[in-house]
């Protein structure tokens, strides 16, 4: 058995953070599917246009950023990216079924969403302050990395690989999700002003619509100060 651990020292810094989570068991995983880039499509069309990096929910990751001591200008959380592509008029890629869907479910609710394959991960999936001896491989890359001291971080607890750094900056390369992915966890973050109603009703979403279009085999659960772990096969 794996857990999925929030450390305390998380919540001391951040008290009013939810983390939805949706486990995937079995899933088909797909390289393009039409009507998922149409749901993504529609999603990015409904905010274009708008000045989206001013919104409360997504100036709230970078105050959480600062308060770990990262710049968020330079080192920007994942939501920010997905809205400056946006803005831009970029299209967000297709990498595959799943990430496609959480992205959607990312812009839509305007809340940084990130998963792992679990099956490449040893020891128990963590999210807490760096010590700086961790190991990081940014994705696509082949370069080894430490995360500074402090920086929130989300590892494998038993080899120190670091799945992402600066909490939702950087996803590392050896848990991304492919095509041969089975076993997947999936993260939906919200600190406030995102209140645990909105995280439950986006991840909720992400589980129906990864059953519908993935077949996916779906568990999902929500991690917060009153839960801070929870065990999964």
């Amino acid at each position: 058995m794996k857990k999925i651990i929030i450390d305390e020292e998380i919540f001391e810094k951040y008290p009013g953070f939810n983390r939805g989570i949706v486990f995937v068991d079995d899933i088909e995983n797909r390289s393009e599917d039409e009507k998922i880039r149409e749901l993504l499509n529609q999603a990015i069309k409904s905010k274009t246009g708008q000045n989206l990096i001013e919104n409360d929910f997504v100036k709230a990751w970078d105050k959480a950023h600062e308060q770990f001591g990262s710049n968020p200008n330079k080192f920007p959380p994942s939501i920010k990216s997905l809205l400056k592509r946006i803005g831009k008029g970029g299209e967000i890629p297709f990498i595959n079924s799943v990430v496609a869907l959480f992205n959607y479910i990312s812009v839509k609710y305007l809340i940084p969403c990130g998963g792992d394959d679990v099956d490449k991960i040893e020891g128990n999936l963590r999210l807490g302050l760096a010590k700086g001896n961790e190991i990081f491989i940014p994705l696509g890359g082949e370069n080894k990395e430490t995360p500074e001291v402090g920086e929130v971080i989300y590892f494998d607890d038993k080899t120190l690989n670091v799945m992402c750094r600066k909490w939702n900056w950087r996803n590392g390369d050896f848990t991304k999700i492919t095509q041969d992915s089975k076993k997947i966890v999936i993260n939906i973050d919200g600190i406030d002003p995102v209140s645990q109603s909105l995280i439950e009703e986006a991840r909720d979403e992400l589980a129906k619509l990864l059953t519908e279009h993935c077949r996916a085999k779906i568990k999902t659960a929500l991690l917060n100060r009153n839960t801070k772990e929870i065990e999964f096969k």
